[in-house]
């Protein structure tokens, strides 16, 4: 079965890597041009780029299937089925027609929940303890096709939005690899998705990252995990801005108002929040500064508590 892969970050190279070492035939890779990143703005290629130039498997980086040229390119490849992984590129209906068998995607959600640009991340800030992986059928909608196979996984209590993808990262390229191995041995039955039970993902961005303290402890904390490694957290505290890495819940109670530091321990800063809750800060940056234990830095500069 010849598989052509379209993806480019890091949970799309896990998935690539995974299907090659499984022994799937993939004629051709598909991702994003590459960037400039860096003080010298330097082109990067993207992590799926890396993995398959180490493996001699043909590179095609169009911005855009628009064209006849980057259409064609993509027919000549001959593919039964294209997998595509966070590739970042919408595909319309005359690619999505070229595979015998169809395209399938990974989507890091329990679909129809959260389909969009940040699924898990959502899944966080919305304080699930489960989520997901799904195997789909692309379709000319967003996340809409018809489900081929899910994988769950619960979410920890204090399991940031970048440590969840990277479990997904490997729940997904198993679930991939099982989905290709079933439509290798012929059809593959797919069940529609329920769209009353739709909900969506948007984009994060940074008006999400200022910290409301008049919040419970418990939202505040799915906040900080949901909105980390980007756009990550932020908060004022004793004058200093800061964002927030790492917190805790803790048992404790406050009459407190909102945003008043309260404890200073070994290992971090209680503050009250909302409902007389308190939370306990870990991991802190001050700004222009590194990232540090919250005792750490509080130590060289003491906070009215």
């Amino acid at each position: 079965m010849r598989v052509v892969f379209m993806g480019t970050p890091d949970i799309s190279a896990a998935c690539l890597k995974k299907i090659l070492a499984d022994g799937f035939e993939v004629v051709g890779i598909y991702t994003q041009p590459d960037r400039p990143k860096g003080r010298g703005m330097k082109l990067v290629p993207s992590p799926v780029k890396e993995i398959a130039l180490a493996e001699g498997i043909p590179v095609f980086q169009p911005e855009n299937f628009k064209s006849d040229e980057a259409v064609a390119e993509l027919a000549a490849l001959k593919p039964d089925v294209c997998a595509v992984v966070a590739y970042g590129r919408i595909l319309p209906q005359r690619v999505l027609d070229i595979p015998t068998k169809g395209c399938i995607n990974i989507h890091t959600s329990l679909l129809p929940a959260y389909r969009g640009s940040a699924p898990y991340q959502w899944a966080v800030l919305d304080g699930l303890t489960e989520t997901g992986v799904s195997c789909m059928y692309l379709s000319a909608g967003m996340d809409a096709g018809d489900i081929i196979d899910v994988a769950k996984t619960p979410i920890g209590e204090n399991e940031t939005a970048g440590e969840l993808l990277d479990r997904l990262a490997v729940l997904g390229a198993d679930l991939l690899s099982k989905s290709l191995g079933r439509m290798s041995q012929g059809e593959v039955e797919a069940t529609a998705q329920d769209e009353a039970l739709v909900t969506y993902a948007p984009m994060l961005d940074k008006t999400m990252c200022p910290i409301d303290w008049s919040k419970s402890a418990q939202a505040i904390h799915n906040q900080v995990r949901g909105l980390h490694p980007w756009p990550v957290a932020t908060a004022t505290i004793g004058g200093t801005d800061f964002k927030i890495h790492q917190t805790v819940l803790v048992n404790d109670t406050t009459g407190k108002a909102p945003g008043t530091p309260l404890e200073l321990n070994k290992k971090g800063l209680k503050i009250a929040c909302g409902g007389g809750t308190v939370l306990e800060i870990r991991q802190l940056q001050a700004q222009g500064g590194k990232r540090m234990a919250a005792p750490d830095y509080f130590r060289g500069h003491p906070l009215e508590i």
